[in-house]
């Protein structure tokens, strides 16, 4: 079996908050049409529930980013991959904004906006993170 190393702690890192930050946006999104159907006060409070999940990981997705930035040398990386890198950072750090929009949003285009954007971007930045890790 290969050995960990500090490299594969800081990708696996990386994965998890990822899946926690962009998974739980679509099981979230999934289930509140039920929520609000079954009971619809209920629909704050696993919000906020999530959002305690939520916001560590891509907290946790910010500082293995930077680290993943510090742990390649930018300059060799071909423009093309250069690109990729700038492309996924960007609209990784909207995805954050697009959701504090929403999680922090007063009116219902806030909520609206701000959420569909906000996972729409994550998937976009998972999908350019995927681009962006494979050879080629």
């Amino acid at each position: 079996m290969t050995s960990p190393s500090l490299e594969t702690v800081r990708l696996f890192l990386h994965v998890i908050a990822a899946a926690v930050w962009v998974g739980g946006q679509v099981v979230l999104g999934a289930l509140v049409p039920t929520i609000r159907r079954v009971a619809p006060d209920a629909l704050k409070a696993v919000a906020r529930a999530y959002a305690r999940v939520a916001w560590p990981a891509f907290g946790v997705l910010v500082v293995t980013g930077l680290w993943n930035l510090m742990a390649i040398d930018v300059t060799a990386l071909d423009t093309a991959q250069q690109a990729t890198v700038l492309v996924h950072v960007a609209i990784g750090l909207l995805s954050g904004m697009f959701a504090a929009v929403h999680s922090f949003g007063n009116s219902r285009a806030a909520l609206a906006v701000g959420g569909a954007l906000g996972l729409l971007s994550a998937l976009g930045a998972m999908f350019v993170g995927v681009l962006a890790s494979t050879p080629g």
